[in-house]
């Protein structure tokens, strides 16, 4: 007996969907790799052209799991009211970079204005999340592969 993929061809509705999830995701559960274990943190979000932003601090166990092990991923989707696993969620998959503060302040800020107290700490930075790839649950029995081209953010 052959078993199903039960993941679906990748259609216009699922892509608009993946694209609403990434472009409206203020917070999301971002995973990395600590000590040769999964961590997960939730982190706040800000979109920059085809990419995440979030703001880190050197405090955070995260900010060193990123500098060793750039490869992450992070949940995004919240869930509304009855059953949190009936809404729309999605994995994306990205290569975390540290990026230059000071050019992308403003654009982080936009959608964070409280950060400003602390922004400008030495000790915080902006980590550019580069999209690679993402898993898009858009609800009961919708599973979707999407690549980084078929996001099109």
């Amino acid at each position: 007996m052959t078993k199903k993929d039960p993941i679906r061809p990748t259609d216009d509705e699922a892509r608009a969907l993946a694209r609403r999830l990434l472009t409206e995701a203020r917070h999301g559960a971002l995973a990395t790799l600590r000590d040769g274990q999964p961590h997960v943190t939730r982190v706040a979000l800000a979109i920059d052209g085809a990419d995440l932003l979030t703001l880190v601090s050197d405090l955070a166990p995260h900010t060193a799991a990123i500098r060793n092990h750039p490869q992450v991923s992070i949940l995004l989707g919240e869930p509304g009211r009855g059953d949190p696993l009936a809404h729309p969620r999605m994995t994306v998959m990205a290569t975390a970079e540290f990026a230059d503060k000071q050019s992308l302040k403003d654009t982080y800020l936009k959608g964070h204005p409280k950060a400003a107290l602390y922004v400008d700490f030495a000790d915080f930075h902006i980590v550019r999340l580069k999209v690679t790839a993402a898993e898009l649950n858009g609800g009961f029995g919708k599973a979707y592969r999407l690549t980084k081209e078929e996001l099109n953010i």
